[in-house]
């Protein structure tokens, strides 16, 4: 069993408000969730405006496949409009550590 978690951070555009946050925040979390079938959610910065971090986790029973998802996640939401990707921190463990 492989279990693997990417932490993304992130500095949203044109965003005024919390409640613009969640506009732009909203979407991403559920098109990853639906197109790559992770858990993910808002883990940080849940009272910046212009910031989010975001949790993508998932369990596999092969490590090339876990390292695939959260690679194609990663690049998903580094290339979505309106975001940067400033860091992403990826931890990958066996069942074994």
């Amino acid at each position: 069993m492989w279990i693997g978690w990417i932490e993304l951070d992130l500095l949203l555009g044109d965003v005024h408000s919390l409640k613009e946050k969640r506009s732009v925040v909203r979407p991403v979390i559920a098109e990853v969730r639906k197109r790559f079938d992770v858990s993910i959610a808002e883990v940080d910065h849940h009272n910046l405006h212009r910031r989010a971090a975001l949790g993508v986790g998932l369990v596999g029973a092969d490590r090339a496949h876990i390292v695939e998802v959260l690679d194609a996640a990663e690049n998903y939401v580094a290339y979505r409009p309106g975001v940067d990707l400033l860091s992403a921190r990826r931890q990958i463990l066996s069942g074994d550590d």
